[in-house]
């Protein structure tokens, strides 16, 4: 391991402890102004679908890209915990029997097998709530024209056109395999809308201009397509222990991957390109664009 390495691995370290710190302290126990209770069972399942670990990549890209633009660091930090919450909540929907049917998830149980079915769904409902109370609490300290500007982003990349939708067309893959444009497009809304949505949002947070905005859109966009193809890669080549979830399943399913499509050598060479084409849009920002570059070597290299 070189040294740049090694610190881009650190940095990631120390800021998903940050996350994690914040998350934390936002499922406490005591209420906040409005809520009435927070049921023990409920708020445990939450917990057990958050506080688990993680590399916490999506609140990373929200943290380092308002730190390139000169955001506030603790309405970033804030800001990615609510996106974690959003992806934490699609986990544990994810898992359940309805859906991707998962008992394993970071190498623990899964919510629906730590606790049962209806508290899944409930603490995911809850997390995908608590996202947009995080947005929009005083204690996130932006401009309250900032704040509707994420939570519609937010909304659009979490929604019927994002992520869910994702979701739907995923599920309808099992029955009838798509094109090589439909995976693509299921797979920009499941896993890209998201990350697209971290990079575009750390722009919001430091109030950037319309062409920073895009442009690290579109730098989301690349690496959105580089995460699912290195996951579809690594559902083939790693084992269970490694990925803390099963794998092996897409191929079980007979669902279809550009990677089955196209076999390995050819995603291969697609996420080099995908990475230099990610680092290329970050020319502007010189040096000061260095660790999102790394992101973008990180998550095309990454090993679970």
């Amino acid at each position: 391991m070189d040294s740049t390495t090694s610190s881009f691995e650190h940095r990631l370290r120390d800021n998903a402890g940050k996350v994690e710190a914040v998350l934390s302290g936002l499922l406490a126990d005591a209420c906040l102004n409005g809520e009435i209770v927070r049921p023990t069972r409920l708020l445990e399942a939450m917990r057990h679908g958050v506080l688990n670990g993680g590399k916490r990549l999506r609140p990373f890209l929200v943290m380092e890209t308002a730190a390139l633009l000169g955001g506030n660091d603790d309405a970033a930090l804030r800001i990615g915990a609510a996106l974690e919450c959003v992806h934490c909540y699609s986990l544990v929907h994810d898992d359940l029997p309805a859906m991707d049917d998962d008992d394993l998830r970071r190498g623990q149980p899964t919510v629906h097998v730590a606790f049962d079915y209806a508290t899944a769904i409930l603490a995911g409902d809850s997390l995908l709530t608590y996202a947009f109370d995080i947005i929009a609490a005083p204690e996130t300290d932006l401009p309250a024209e900032r704040k509707i500007e994420l939570v519609l982003a937010l909304s659009r990349a979490a929604g019927i056109g994002g992520m869910a939708g994702g979701q739907a067309l995923d599920l309808a893959a099992e029955k009838e395999a798509p094109d090589e444009h439909g995976i693509t497009m299921l797979q920009a809304m499941k896993t890209g809308a998201l990350i697209r949505f971290a990079c575009e949002a750390g722009a919001i947070v430091a109030g950037a201009s319309a062409e920073d905005c895009q442009r690290l859109r579109l730098f989301g966009e690349k690496i959105g397509l580089a995460f699912q193809l290195a996951d579809d890669l690594l559902d083939l080549t790693a084992d269970t222990a490694t990925m803390g979830k099963a794998t092996g399943k897409d191929a079980a399913r007979g669902k279809g991957t550009l990677v089955a499509l196209h076999g390995q050598a050819w995603a291969e060479a697609t996420l080099a390109r995908l990475v230099t084409e990610a680092s290329e849009l970050l020319s502007p920002y010189r040096e000061k664009a260095t660790i999102l570059i790394e992101t973008a070597q990180f998550v095309a290299n990454r090993k679970s």
